[in-house]
């Protein structure tokens, strides 16, 4: 990769040392000006006409979006972000009394809510899988879980809350053999490095657009595999879902479209889909590489500063890192980085209530393959003058 040129590309490059991908990633001139050049035609000629002129390039961002995951195009479904789409493949599963959902320790907070919610709802019960010796979820002790009762497992690939990488293929491996669904909250790896639906064998994969793919905010996917259709029932239904039929009742629409809602922010569409095309154009191999190296660089380079801790957890850690200085709260490190012109974010227990430790707020810090080793030393410079400011005197 040209790295020089592709800062030169990201206008946010020459303002900030943005180490906050894992909250938002910097858009790239190209789907900047992707963005506006269609709110500028919407504003031209009307919205409707607007979409209508640039129908195939709006048809063609789940085409990508599949060959980026490894999917087939009708089994992406467009929303305006990862919880809902996330929520429109869980809450399309039949849950009765007696049911089981399991999780893990680090899901989101969202999910768990949304797992509480359904068991309240409908009777079912949601089951916490232990971790194993390095903090991932542990797959023994899933599958010794998995009985007559799971109706699913679901799981986040990424915890927001650090670096940790939990065994997804593995998990699919063992939900196949059960011929239990498998959700996949992919929100902190799709754009991070490569994520392929078949190698990790998830039957469902929600992500957003905003983090490590590059795209605009209000932006999320969800991805069904042709043949878990038959066991979801979509939560809501209207005119782009469902058609109706001669008889007062309707039919759901093929594939995923059973998903998707009429109304689109179709300038973010069109920046969603110009992200994914560059991430292919890149390689998701290529920007994986360099991302997780950046990650463990900067990982390494806090784990020598005394006074400053690293959190994340994991045998394989991505370029998500958490770090504590001793003595100094959290948000005043935060401050202290952005009087530098460095962006980072907190950890907020909210966010991984299941997570068990209370170590939050973290300062969480996130490169992208556009970061440089320069902006690792600043920001590890900055945590290091944190450190000493905090030592007693």
């Amino acid at each position: 990769m040209d790295i020089a040129a592709l800062r030169a590309g990201t206008p946010g490059c020459a303002h900030r040392a943005h180490l906050n991908n894992a909250g938002a990633g910097l858009l790239s001139r190209r789907t900047l000006e992707t963005v506006t050049a269609h709110l500028e035609l919407e504003a031209r000629i009307g919205g409707y006409e607007a979409a209508t002129e640039r129908i195939d390039a709006i048809e063609a961002v789940p085409a990508a979006i599949a060959e980026l995951i490894g999917g087939r195009a009708g089994e992406v479904a467009l929303f305006d972000n990862a919880t809902h789409a996330w929520q429109a493949a869980c809450y399309a599963i039949p849950f009765r009394p007696g049911d089981r959902i399991l999780t893990g320790h680090a899901e989101y907070g969202s999910n768990m809510l949304a797992y509480l919610h359904i068991a309240r709802r409908t009777g079912a019960e949601v089951v916490v899988v232990p971790d194993d010796e390095h903090g991932r979820l542990d797959t023994t002790a899933l599958e010794e879980l998995i009985d007559e009762r799971v109706r699913l497992v679901g799981v986040t690939h990424v915890p927001t809350g650090g670096g940790l990488v939990n065994p997804v293929a593995a998990i699919g491996r063992i939900t196949r053999r059960a011929g239990v669904p498998f959700l996949l909250d992919a929100t902190q790896s799709v754009g991070q490095f490569p994520v392929d639906v078949d190698e990790i064998g998830c039957d469902m994969l929600a992500a957003t657009g905003r983090k490590f793919l590059r795209g605009p905010r209000g932006t999320g996917f969800l991805w069904v595999r042709t043949e878990a259709l038959e066991r979801l029932e979509p939560h809501v239904s209207e005119v782009s879902a469902g058609v109706w039929d001669d008889k007062d009742g309707f039919l759901w629409q093929t594939g995923s479209r059973r998903f998707t809602t009429f109304e689109m922010n179709y300038a973010a569409v069109l920046g969603l889909g110009s992200a994914v095309r560059q991430a292919l154009e890149l390689g998701p191999a290529v920007t994986g590489e360099r991302t997780l190296a950046l990650g463990a660089a900067l990982r390494e380079r806090l784990d020598a500063l005394p006074g400053v801790t690293t959190f994340d957890l994991g045998r394989e850690r991505c370029a998500i890192v958490t770090a504590q200085v001793a003595g100094v709260p959290a948000a005043e490190v935060k401050d202290a980085l952005a009087r530098h012109g460095i962006n980072a974010s907190l950890t907020s227990p909210d966010q991984a209530r299941t997570e068990g430790r209370d170590v939050h707020p973290l300062v969480r810090l996130s490169p992208h393959y556009y970061n440089t080793e320069e902006e690792l030393d600043r920001a590890a410079d900055v945590l290091a003058g944190a450190a000493r400011a905090g030592q007693p005197r």
